[in-house]
């Protein structure tokens, strides 16, 4: 039995913490935080488990060989780095790290010590996201020429972070894994609404090495909640809304015809194809069970995570550049082939 200490049990922490006890070949050995009110709430669901106010003592103690990071972002890259250093896998929520540098020296590290380090990229755990990887890979939806993205809502608004950081980045994961095609360059435009915070709305734009666009808009300041993405290729397009309650995605048989035929140029230079829609079955599992039990594997197997830091560290690039192009107003930033390539 793989001993875990979920470090962090505040927003995320306790999801984790859940999952963990209920994936076969581990067990939930520590909860650490530093508020005493929280542990008091998970001392109360996890009896048998240590209740630690400081991540060192987790990292000192021999029956703990892994480590979920649930804290700030400003934490990880302390804390996973001690606990790869110590010897222990590490599992870290997104955002990977504050800045690409932390994040390419934990993947050495991990490489290093021969580690499991996953990154928290939850939705990619997901049966939806798992489907559109499917749809596309067996080229179902032809050439992609677009992915539109909506996520707001009337959100929390955080401190150490912008929008960009806590929402877009699930996208930016998402898109990585699912069209597997780095950008060339990132645009992005953004505002604060609330003075000395950071920007609690955004609108990012990458150009996708495939010729693909793709454009993210995000915002905390919204009346409703919306999680919708649309995919659209030379053959279907896609519609996934992830707060629908069944029937996620949603494939349409839909698109567009231009004709190069003289004899109808000056007839029709655009024909439209009304098809069938249909929806795909998806699975009901639970996207962080099906990601901590994932990680388990990965300890036991010696495999490497489809979240492994590389991934998040291409997550991180992207972040950085769209916070670079948001500083200057929307001008682009190059993304180069060498960044690209890490």
């Amino acid at each position: 039995m793989i001993g875990v200490a979920v470090i962090g049990y505040g927003y995320w922490g306790p999801n984790l913490a859940r999952c963990f006890a209920e994936t076969d070949g581990c067990r939930v050995v520590a909860i650490v935080d530093p508020s005493p009110a929280a542990l008091a709430r998970a001392a109360k669901r996890y009896p048998h488990a240590r209740m630690l106010t400081d991540w060192r003592d987790a990292l000192a103690d021999p029956e703990i060989a892994a480590v979920a990071i649930a804290t700030p972002v400003r934490t990880h890259y302390e804390i996973a780095a001690a606990a790869l250093l110590a010897g222990r896998h590490v599992l870290v929520e997104k955002p990977m790290t504050e800045n690409s540098d932390q994040a390419r020296q934990l993947i050495e590290l991990a490489e290093q010590r021969g580690l499991t380090l996953l990154v928290d990229h939850t939705f990619i755990y997901s049966s939806a996201v798992g489907k559109m990887k499917e749809l596309i890979a067996a080229d179902d939806l032809g050439q992609i020429y677009y992915y539109d993205s909506t996520r707001i809502n009337l959100g929390l608004f955080q401190r150490d972070v912008n929008v960009i950081w806590d929402l877009a980045v699930h996208d930016l994961a998402i898109l990585q894994h699912v069209l597997d095609s780095p950008p060339t360059a990132i645009s992005a435009n953004g505002i604060s609404h609330v003075r000395g915070a950071p920007e609690n709305m955004a609108q990012i734009t990458l150009y996708l090495e495939s010729g693909a666009v793709a454009h993210l808009n995000v915002n905390w300041l919204a009346p409703v909640k919306v999680r919708r993405v649309l995919i659209a290729g030379t053959r279907k397009m896609i519609v996934w809304d992830d707060l629908e309650p069944s029937d996620k995605i949603k494939v349409y048989d839909r698109g567009v015809s231009l004709t190069n035929d003289p004899e109808e140029i000056y007839q029709m230079l655009v024909s439209y194809r009304i098809g069938d829609m249909w929806a795909p079955r998806l699975s009901v599992a639970e996207p962080v069970l099906t990601e901590t039990t994932h990680f388990i594997t990965c300890i036991n197997d010696g495999l490497t995570p489809i979240t492994d830091g590389r991934l998040g560290l291409q997550v991180v690039e992207m972040l950085e550049a769209a916070t670079r192009s948001m500083s200057m107003r929307g001008h682009p930033v190059e993304v180069s082939p060498q960044r690209r390539a890490s």
